[in-house]
C-alpha cells in the first residue's frame, strides 16, 4: 500500500484491553452421530446425510419439531433454509402432513424459488409432493387470494406511472416544489404496513396537511382507474380476512401447517395476517434472527420476535447458533459487536473454521482517502492472485457515504457493479440546485440548470421555465434568467430574490468550488431549504438533517478542485460512468467489485467484505445520535415520550447493521474508520470500540432471562417461563426506532404468477 496511505492494524484506532475477538469452535457432531439408526426417523436423516446434508443438534431439533408455535432463532450463516426444506420433507415423509397444507411465507421472489428448489431436491419426496407445498411472498401469496375472490384491479407496480401521477398532483396542489413523489409513496407505504387509515395521518403543520391530502387524492385517483399497490395487496387481504370469518376457515383448514422466513422483517400489517392464519392452531415455525432486524425504516418491528412466546403461549425457541459461512475470527467479531444490544435474545454463534487472516481495520483522514486506501488494498490483493474483482463488496450505511468511493473505483479503472438503484449522489434533491447554480455560472444559458435553480428563488419551475422561454424565444439574453423579472404576480421579496441570485451567479466562477458552495449555504440556500422542510414547526427532523449531510459531503467533493469548471467537469465524468453501470445487466457483477449499502446486503455473503465509514456519525448514523432530539423519528417509544428508550432502540438497531456488515464476510474483512467526516473530527464507531471491551456483566432482568435460555438453543425452560415481565420489560425497550421513518417498501417483494386457490 501506497506510504501516504494508513496501514491496516489488527485492532481499530482506539481499542484496548484484551485479545482478538474469535468464536469457539463448533463440536462437529451432527446427525449421523446424534439420530442412532435405531431412531424412528433414521432413515430420513440417512437420507439427507447421502446428499451430504448432515445436521447439527439444534436443526435436528427445529426439524423434527411437531405441532404447536416453534420459534427458530437462525444466527448469520447458520442454515436457516436447509432446515426450513428439511423440515417440509420431514413433516411429509415422517409425520405425514399432507403437502397441500403446508406454507412457507418468504419476503421475495428468489428466496421463495430457492425454496421450491431444495424441497424438489429433498431424497424421498415425491415431485408431486414437492409441488403441492405452496412456497411464496407475501405479496404472492395474497394477490392469488383477493383474484380468487373477484378482485380485478391492476397491479400499480415499481414503474414510473406512480411518480408521473402524483408529480401532476403536486403541480394542481401547487404544492410540486415542496414534496418530493417518492417522499409521498414512502409515506403512504409506512402508514399502510402499519395499519394507519390515512384519514387519521395527523394535520399539526401545513407539509403534514399537503402530504394528507396529496395521498387521499391519489388513492382516489387509484379506486377511480381500477389500480392497486402491492401494500394494497396486503391491506385488502387483512380486511378481506377480517370481515369474512368463513372464507378465514377455509384458509385455516386448508394450510395447517405455515413456516415464515425472515421472520424479523415483518411489518405490522404482514405480522397480524400471520396471526390470522395461524389461528389457535398455532402451527406457526417463525423463523429469523432478532439481531438482523434492520429495517425499522421501511415498517419491521422488532417486538414480533421479541414477542414471540408472549403472542403464542407455549411456543418453543430453539436456536440455530453455529455460523458455516465465516471464519472463527469474523464470528468472533460479530459476536462481540452484537452482545452489546440489550433487546435481543442472549446467544453466541461458534464456529466450524478457523483461519490465519484476521479482520483488519485502518484509520483514514477524509473519506476520500478511505477511498483510496480501499481501492489500494483490493486492487494489490488482486494482483497477488489471492482474490478477484468479484470476491469483494464494499459496503456502506448511506448513499451519501458512498460517494467518495464510487468516484474513486471509477478513478482506478477498477471493474465494479453498483448493487443500488438509487439515485447518483450529484443528482440529489438537495444537491443538484447548488451544482446547477455552478453551471449557470459558466454557462448562463444553460436551460436545464436554470430550471433545477427555480425553486431555490421562491419561482415554480414549469410557470417560470414557461416564461423565459417565452420571452427569450424571440429576444435571447445571454443570462435568460432576467426574464424572470417581468413574470407577472411576483412578490417583492421574489424579485430581490431573483435579482440577487443573477447577482451572484456572475461571481460565482471566480470562487474555488467549496467556497461557492459554502458562500450558497450561507448567504441563501440552507434557509431556503430550512423553509422547504420545515413541516415540524421550525423543530429538527430526519428529513433536515439527510439534506445536511448530503450538503456536507458535497463541500468535501468539492474541495478537492480549484476552479469550478475542473469540478463540473468531474460531475459530468462520474454522472456518465453512473449511467452505464445502472445499464449493465446482472450478470456483469459477477467479475466487478459489489458496490451497495448494507441494507441491501442482508442475506448475501462474500469472500472478502470491506466496510466503510465505521466512524460515529456514520455508523451510529447521526440521526441515531439525534433520534430523542428529531421530531419524526420513529413512534413507538417516541408516542409515549419516552425519549431514552428511543434513542437507545435507534442505536441498537445501527449496531444491528454494523453486525450484518461484518457477518457477511467468509475470509476476509477490512474496517475502515474515517477521522474526519462533515468537516468535522469524528471518533472510531463505538460498536467497533465496545467489541474489544471486556464482556459485560451479565444483563439485567429487561435482558431477560428468558432470552438467556433461549440462546441455549433447547425448548422453553422454567427459567424463561417464570419471568414474562421480563420479556415484556425487554420487549418495551426493543420498538424498532426507525419504524415510522419513511422509506419505499412497495413494491421490495413482486409478486409470482397466481395459482389456482379454493373458494370459500
Amino acid at each position: 500500500m501506497s506510504a501516504n496511505l494508513p496501514l491496516p492494524f489488527k485492532k481499530p484506532f482506539g481499542a484496548a484491553g484484551r485479545g482478538l475477538p474469535a468464536a469457539a469452535l463448533a463440536s462437529g457432531e451432527n446427525s449421523r452421530r446424534l439420530v442412532p439408526d435405531d431412531d424412528a426417523d433414521s432413515g430420513f436423516f440417512r437420507a439427507l446425510e447421502s446428499r451430504g446434508l448432515f445436521l447439527n443438534g439444534p436443526q435436528i431439533e427445529a426439524v423434527r419439531h411437531g405441532a404447536g408455535p416453534l420459534l427458530t432463532l437462525a444466527g448469520a450463516g447458520s442454515g436457516k433454509t436447509s432446515v426450513l426444506a428439511a423440515r417440509t420433507g420431514y413433516l411429509i415423509a415422517e409425520r405425514g402432513a399432507d403437502p397441500r397444507s403446508i406454507l412457507l411465507v418468504t419476503f421475495s421472489v428468489k428466496a421463495a424459488q430457492e425454496m421450491k428448489d431444495r424441497i424438489s431436491a429433498l431424497p424421498g419426496i415425491a415431485p408431486a409432493a414437492a409441488k403441492a407445498v405452496t412456497a411464496r411472498t407475501f405479496h404472492s401469496f395474497f394477490l392469488q387470494l383477493l383474484r380468487s375472490q373477484g378482485y380485478r384491479q391492476e397491479i400499480l407496480g415499481g414503474g414510473p406511472l406512480a411518480v408521473i401521477v402524483l408529480k401532476g398532483m403536486l403541480r394542481e396542489l401547487g404544492i410540486a416544489d415542496r414534496l418530493e413523489p417518492e417522499t409521498a409513496l414512502a409515506a403512504l407505504s409506512e402508514a399502510k404496513l402499519s395499519l394507519r387509515p390515512l384519514g387519521e395521518l395527523p394535520e399539526a403543520s401545513q407539509a403534514e396537511r399537503d402530504l394528507k391530502r396529496l395521498l387521499l387524492r391519489f388513492e382516489e385517483w387509484k379506486e377511480r382507474e381500477g389500480r392497486m399497490d402491492f401494500d394494497d395487496i396486503l391491506l385488502w387481504s387483512h380486511r378481506l380476512l377480517t370481515e369474512r370469518p368463513a372464507l378465514l376457515r377455509t384458509l385455516q383448514e386448508r394450510f395447517r401447517l405455515i413456516m415464515i422466513d425472515e421472520f424479523q422483517d415483518t411489518s405490522r400489517l404482514q405480522y397480524e395476517l400471520i396471526r390470522l392464519l395461524a389461528g389457535k392452531r398455532a402451527n406457526l415455525m417463525a423463523v429469523g434472527d432478532d439481531d438482523q432486524t434492520i429495517y425499522g425504516f421501511s415498517g419491521a418491528r422488532s417486538e414480533y420476535i421479541l414477542g414471540f412466546r408472549d403472542a403464542f403461549p407455549g411456543a418453543r425457541v430453539v436456536t440455530l447458533d453455529t455460523n458455516y459461512r465465516s471464519s472463527a475470527s469474523i464470528v468472533g467479531l460479530g459476536n462481540d459487536i452484537i452482545r452489546h444490544n440489550k433487546a435481543r435474545y442472549a446467544k453466541t454463534l461458534k464456529a466450524v473454521r478457523t483461519s490465519r487472516q484476521v479482520p483488519l481495520y485502518i484509520r483514514p483522514f477524509t473519506t476520500d482517502q478511505e477511498a483510496a486506501a480501499v481501492a489500494a488494498h483490493i486492487r494489490e490483493r488482486v494482483d497477488e492472485g489471492a482474490r478477484g474483482w468479484g470476491d469483494f463488496a464494499i459496503l456502506y450505511r448511506t448513499a451519501s457515504n458512498s460517494r467518495a468511493m464510487f468516484e474513486q473505483l471509477v478513478l482506478s479503472d477498477i471493474p465494479f457493479h453498483l448493487q443500488d438503484s438509487g439515485e447518483l449522489f450529484y443528482d440529489q434533491s438537495a444537491v443538484r440546485p447548488l451544482v446547477d447554480y455552478l453551471r449557470l455560472s459558466i454557462k448562463r444559458r444553460d436551460f436545464a440548470a436554470m430550471e433545477g435553480v427555480l425553486p431555490s428563488m421562491y419561482v415554480g419551475r414549469a410557470k417560470g421555465m414557461a416564461h423565459i422561454r417565452a420571452k427569450d424565444d424571440p429576444r435571447p439574453k445571454k443570462g435568460p434568467l432576467i426574464h424572470l423579472l417581468t413574470l407577472d404576480g411576483l412578490k417583492d421579496f421574489q424579485r430581490d430574490s431573483i435579482q440577487a441570485r443573477i447577482t451572484f451567479i456572475k461571481g460565482l466562477k471566480a470562487l474555488k468550488p467549496a467556497d461557492a458552495i459554502r458562500r450558497m449555504r450561507k448567504d441563501f440556500y440552507d434557509a431556503w431549504l430550512d423553509a422547504e422542510a420545515a413541516g415540524a414547526g421550525g423543530a429538527d427532523t430526519v428529513y433536515k438533517e439527510t439534506l445536511r449531510e448530503a450538503l456536507d459531503e458535497l463541500e468535501a467533493s468539492a474541495g478537492r478542485f480549484a476552479d469550478v469548471p475542473s469540478f463540473l467537469a468531474f460531475v459530468k465524468r462520474i454522472g456518465e460512468r453512473h449511467a452505464e453501470m445502472r445499464a449493465l445487466p446482472p450478470e456483469a457483477a459477477r467479475d466487478a467489485v459489489k458496490l451497495m449499502t448494507i441494507h441491501k446486503s442482508k442475506g448475501l455473503e462474500f469472500p472478502a467484505v470491506v466496510l466503510i465509514g465505521a466512524s460515529e456519525g456514520i455508523l451510529p448514523h447521526s440521526l441515531a445520535l439525534e433520534a430523542d432530539k428529531l421530531s419524526d423519528y420513529g413512534n413507538g417509544a417516541a408516542a409515549t415520550g419516552d425519549t431514552a428508550s428511543l434513542r437507545e432502540a435507534a442505536l441498537e438497531e445501527e449496531r444491528r447493521l454494523a453486525y450484518v456488515a461484518v457477518t457477511r464476510a467468509r475470509d476476509e474483512l477490512l474496517v475502515s474508520s474515517p477521522s474526519l467526516w462533515r468537516g468535522r473530527k469524528t471518533d472510531v464507531s463505538r460498536f467497533l470500540l465496545d467489541a474489544f471491551r471486556t464482556a459485560a456483566p451479565a444483563a439485567a432482568a429487561a435482558g431477560g432471562a428468558a432470552h438467556a435460555a433461549a440462546g441455549r438453543g433447547v425448548g422453553v425452560s422454567a427459567a424463561a417461563e417464570a419471568s414474562p415481565a421480563a420479556r415484556r420489560a425487554n420487549l418495551g425497550a426493543a420498538t424498532s426506532a426507525a419504524a415510522a421513518a419513511a422509506a419505499a417498501a412497495a413494491g421490495r417483494a413482486k409478486a409470482d404468477r397466481p395459482q389456482a386457490w379454493p373458494k370459500a
